[in-house]
């Protein structure tokens, strides 16, 4: 059935929020669930997953989808959605940690070990880890085949050759230098490899073919690109009020970004270049494409 509701993205993003909040929902059939120390680390969880956040992730799985089946709707979709953003919400949950970036913020409000304990908030990005594969394994709608190809791209992509490995190259390269081959292979794996896996992740729900799946998944890595690219611009350019996270942290942290190896003018033409072959890789598809295509602008012109 046909399923474009007047503002798409918009629609979206209310569907995956919906979905993320009666996800965890389960918790309160827990036999112990009335114990005080799972409640709270419930309360955590939730409230990490639920402070704002632009949901690109889940949009881009919806739209990889609609690009290839743009008449139809799965309702275990949704679940395939949630399961990414639980993935990122639980890196960033990490990420915010003493001993990794150490940051006080989120999105504007206390980090979840401010806004918590570090106990705490280990705890809910490990639970959510682990909740996003438990979707992806019983999301309906999809064949045997499919649900494992996804955990397969997802646990790539969140794991050493993804975004663990790019946090570990991250942490390593501060106080040092990178070449620029060096910031784009980890940022590869840091921020794009979580993005291009939801393209992969849209593209199998859809049954695409070949030749789809790639032309995604190349849109997926240089979207992801140019996504870090802005985020260095923004450290530079934007303010902690704005940004809804500390400002100017990489730079007083010393480390390597495309600002520092570029220059303020060339990261931006850089992150341009890549919008424009982003672009260039959907050539094939037809309309049912352009909500992608709107995505790659948001990407490159956001604030935030």
């Amino acid at each position: 059935m046909s399923f474009q509701p007047p503002d798409f993205l918009e629609a979206q993003r209310k569907r995956v929020n919906t979905r993320l909040v009666s996800s965890l929902s389960g918790l309160e059939g827990n036999p112990t669930a009335d114990d005080a120390s799972l409640l709270r680390l419930k309360s955590a969880s939730l409230e990490a997953l639920t402070n704002g956040g632009k949901r690109i992730r889940a949009l881009l799985v919806y739209n990889a989808y609609h690009a290839v089946q743009p008449t139809t709707r799965i309702e275990g979709l949704d679940d395939v959605a949630c399961a990414i953003e639980m993935i990122h919400t639980y890196s960033l949950i990490h990420d915010d940690l003493p001993a990794m970036d150490n940051d006080d913020l989120r999105r504007g409000k206390p980090s979840c070990h401010k806004a918590y304990d570090e106990a705490t908030a280990i705890l809910a990005g490990d639970g959510l880890q682990a909740k996003a594969f438990e979707l992806l394994a019983e999301a309906k709608g999809f064949s045997a085949t499919q649900r494992l190809t996804m955990i397969q791209v997802l646990s790539k992509a969140a794991g050493f050759d993804g975004m663990v490995g790019g946090q570990a190259i991250d942490i390593a390269a501060a106080q040092s230098s990178l070449t620029l081959q060096q910031l784009k292979t980890m940022h590869s794996l840091k921020t794009g490899a979580l993005i291009k896996a939801a393209l992969a992740m849209g593209a199998i729900a859809a049954e695409a073919e070949t030749a789809q799946r790639t032309a995604l998944e190349l849109f997926g890595a240089q979207i992801g690109l140019a996504f870090q690219i802005v985020d260095d611009i923004l450290d530079v350019e934007g303010n902690t009020a704005t940004l809804g996270k500390t400002g100017g942290k990489d730079s007083e942290a010393n480390k390597p970004t495309y600002v520092q190896l570029l220059g303020l003018i060339d990261a931006k033409s850089e992150a341009r270049k890549l919008f424009s072959l982003a672009l260039k890789s959907l050539q094939d598809f037809d309309g049912s494409a352009d909500p992608l295509r709107q995505l790659a602008s948001y990407v490159i012109e956001r604030d935030r």
